[in-house]
C-alpha cells in the first residue's frame, strides 16, 4: 500500500491522525508527518483516516480493499 497526502489541500484538521496514530502525526502545530509506504497490517486504519479527511487530501494506492477516495479520484 502507498500513501499520499497532498499537502498542498491538507488544512491540519488531525482527523488522520486520530484514526491512524502509528502512521500520521504532527511535527511542530501544523505540520503533517506520515509514513507513506505503512504495512498491510494498518490498511484498515489508514482507509479509516483517508475516509475521516474533511478536505480528501489523502489516497491510497496498491491496495487490496479500494479505499474511498480511490473511486472518486478516478471519476
Amino acid at each position: 500500500m502507498r500513501l499520499v497526502v497532498d499537502l498542498n489541500r491538507c488544512q491540519s484538521y488531525g482527523q488522520c491522525v486520530y484514526a491512524a496514530p502509528a502512521v500520521f502525526r504532527f511535527h511542530g502545530e501544523e505540520s503533517l508527518e506520515y509514513d507513506y509506504a505503512p504495512d498491510a497490517g494498518a490498511h484498515r486504519e489508514v482507509a479509516r483516516a483517508a475516509a475521516a479527511c474533511p478536505v480528501q487530501a489523502i489516497t491510497l494506492s496498491g491496495a487490496t480493499e479500494p479505499s474511498p477516495l480511490s473511486s472518486e479520484r478516478d471519476r
